[in-house]
């Protein structure tokens, strides 16, 4: 009979103007792997935060019994003295320190006053090792990819000798192979007799690896579903997110109305911004039309956020060459601000990082990309009408949050994507560049902002999408380009495309320079 290594027992958590979590039960069993899903906004990293001490004991009721222990943790070290380690989705890793030196960061090795290098690095390679990570662990971080890095950080959780692991959307940033990798890793551990908890929107990743799933609506408990005695299916996971069926996860749009090229970029070639001679775009050609949904594919890496940087105002790269034309006519993006006034925006895939100021409210990041439009003709912001811009949005896009007065970094991420959106649709752009636009957003708030997007189709703007997920792009772009190492590979008609077809063209360039 399996033990109970962890019971949540009515967890109640509020926050200024909202109950994040109401009476939340949860119980996980030694040696499992329990999946955490819901909504984006229905309480699950918030939950998470409770359990490992970031929300300290006496900021929520409830009880946490641990092992057979009622737990009190007032600070991260108190859950990790015991063996609970988080991962969160934004990796904490300082770039221009080594692996060893992030692994064991605040866990030293060696004298109070002196650290002891060679057994930092020793059990660093060890449980390098363990994850199946080939790296030094003197090499810097930010000379390693995501996917690489995330198994940093599981190695330094197996450093603090975690007993539960928890994976707060461990692979929003991997591509399937680094994703698949990462989740034979936790089933491994498994074996090994590691418990594990899992927050993903991935449910096919949730239906693969998981043993039980406890799913959260609107911060309540709904059920928990057992693998061995329940239906796990994607279709049946999702009634209980959202509380509903839904059928077809891309909304189709009854009148396709495609017309002329909005937008045409011919040869255009962008250098590195630090490595000039590493060429990161080369030769580039593609075009959208009006009432379109262009999809670009590929695999991480291929350089399509280096693409639409560039091209929204030379925002990334160096040495950039070769022509725009927006209506029919050259312009010259040398500025975001030339970018934004000749109706292009960029929706960026770094919503916390580029996107949002999150010191700021909801209501100021609503109105940054177009402060003109909530301006009297003094140029003085006029407050009660970015009020009710911002407050439009809010119902407009379903963003959950009190107040549009609300600080847009204590939003959940799905609802800053929201927020993010909102932002440069209020620049009135007639070409939307959308780069991973519902990444760490749930299914229900996907629809939401597929039919979005449909909406700006439907109104004559011009969508390009940027995708990692190759069902998102065939599910709603009229035609997609496929790019690899810095060119366009492919162009396919997505009525009749498949995710093999796309494969293939990537694979394919990958034979034409052997």
């Amino acid at each position: 009979m399996s033990k109970t290594l962890l019971e949540l027992k009515d967890i109640t958590k509020t926050f200024p103007g909202v109950k994040a979590l109401d009476r939340v039960n949860l119980k996980v069993e030694e040696g499992e792997i329990h999946a955490l899903v819901g909504e984006n906004g229905a309480g699950k990293s918030t939950l998470m935060k409770v359990l490992s001490g970031i929300h300290p004991y006496g900021t929520y009721k409830g009880e946490i019994v641990y092992d057979g222990e009622h737990c009190k943790f007032t600070k991260i070290a108190d859950s990790e003295k015991k063996g609970i380690v988080i991962i969160h989705q934004e990796l904490a890793l300082i770039p221009y320190l080594s692996i060893g030196e992030n692994m064991f960061l605040g866990n030293e090795r060696g004298k109070k006053y002196a650290i002891d290098w060679d057994e930092t690095f020793n059990l660093a390679d060890k449980y390098l090792k363990q994850v199946g990570l080939h790296e030094s662990s003197k090499t810097l971080v930010k000379d390693i990819g995501v996917g690489k890095m995330q198994l940093v950080e599981i190695a330094k959780a197996l450093a603090k000798n975690a007993r539960l692991l928890i994976l707060d959307e461990p692979t929003s940033s991997l591509n399937e192979r680094e994703s698949k990798a990462l989740l034979d890793l936790l089933l491994d551990f498994k074996k090994k007799g590691m418990t594990s908890i899992i927050i993903s929107h991935k449910l096919n990743e949730i239906s693969y690896v998981a043993d039980s799933i406890t799913i959260i609506r609107d911060g309540q408990t709904i059920e928990t579903l057992d693998k061995k005695n329940d239906d796990i299916s994607e279709a049946r996971i999702i009634r209980g997110m959202v509380g509903r069926e839904i059928t077809d996860r891309f909304p189709k749009r009854a009148n396709k109305k495609i017309g002329d090229v909005m937008m045409e970029v011919k040869d255009w070639n962008v250098y590195h911004p630090i490595f000039m001679e590493k060429k990161v775009v080369n030769n580039v050609s593609f075009n959208v039309r009006k009432g379109e949904v262009l999809g670009i594919a590929g695999l991480m890496g291929a350089g399509r956020t280096e693409l639409a940087m560039s091209i929204f105002g030379k925002s990334y790269g160096s040495k950039i060459t070769g022509e725009v034309r927006i209506n029919g006519k050259k312009v010259v993006l040398n500025s975001v601000k030339d970018a934004i006034e000749d109706g292009l925006a960029y929706v960026t895939e770094d919503r916390k990082g580029n996107g949002l100021v999150l010191i700021n409210s909801t209501k100021m990041n609503t109105t940054l990309a177009n402060l003109k439009g909530v301006s009297s003709k003094h140029g003085v912001i006029d407050g009660d009408k970015e009020f009710l811009v911002a407050d439009n949005y809010k119902g407009e896009l379903k963003i959950k949050c009190p107040t549009v007065e609300a600080n847009v970094g204590n939003l959940s991420g799905g609802n800053q994507q929201k927020v993010l959106l909102a932002k440069w649709m209020f620049a009135a752009p007639d070409v939307l560049i959308l780069d991973e636009p519902t990444r760490g957003i749930d299914v229900g708030a996907k629809y939401e902002i597929y039919c979005i997007i449909n909406q700006l189709v439907e109104m004559g703007k011009s969508v390009i999408m940027i995708s990692s997920e190759l069902p998102e792009v065939l599910g709603m772009a009229d035609r997609i380009y496929v790019m690899n190492e810095g060119e366009m590979v492919g162009e396919v008609d997505a009525a009749t495309a498949t995710q093999e077809s796309i494969m293939e063209c990537i694979v394919g360039s990958l034979h034409k320079e052997v």
